[in-house]
């Protein structure tokens, strides 16, 4: 199989995957077990884990753009391969959280408050716009097609860190309006 016909393979995959993925997260995020009988506790420690596990993703992907600069492909690849597996763990994680645990609201005041939600909007706009972003970018790679890769791949990075830092800054600014 060719390369080209390799990447446009997974297409179809991409696009149902960049389509699904944010449909079942919203759907999830509004479904509590609670509501369906089941008595668990809420899932209180895990807020902390993924906001570490999107402060990691971002130290792995500035570990992999330095790496691929310095001719250590190996070691981007397995880079950006963690960063991936991260960021799919916050995932689970997240919509664990949510399904366990009521949302929490921001008590800021002030100028902080619109800060905080243009930072929380931002962040969730990207994290749905990244997400084919980073497919597409890991199926050129692994295709060998690494002229496109190369290309998609300066878009992906700087949005995907973006994600990956507010993700950690989002985090901060609402913990300590957890209920403990």
């Amino acid at each position: 199989m060719s390369e080209l016909s390799l990447e446009q393979k997974y297409n179809k995959w991409i696009i149902a995957v960049s389509i699904i993925i944010p449909i079942a997260v919203a759907f999830l995020f509004g479904v509590k077990l609670k509501d369906f009988g089941y008595d668990v506790e809420p899932l209180s420690f895990l807020p902390p884990i993924y906001a570490t596990t999107n402060g990691i993703t971002a130290v792995l992907l500035i570990a992999g753009v330095v790496s691929i600069k310095n001719g250590k492909r190996r070691l981007h690849q397995s880079l950006m391969t963690s960063a991936v597996a991260l960021s799919v763990a916050f995932l689970v994680m997240y919509v664990a959280y949510h399904m366990t645990a009521d949302s929490t609201k921001f008590g800021g005041d002030g100028v902080i408050k619109y800060v905080y939600y243009f930072i929380l909007v931002t962040h969730i706009v990207l994290s749905i716009i990244i997400i084919p972003l980073v497919l597409i970018t890991y199926v050129r790679a692994w295709a060998q097609v690494f002229d496109k890769h190369k290309k998609i791949a300066r878009i992906t990075f700087p949005i995907w860190l973006y994600v990956a830092v507010t993700g950690v800054v989002v985090y901060l600014m609402i913990s300590p309006y957890y209920v403990r």
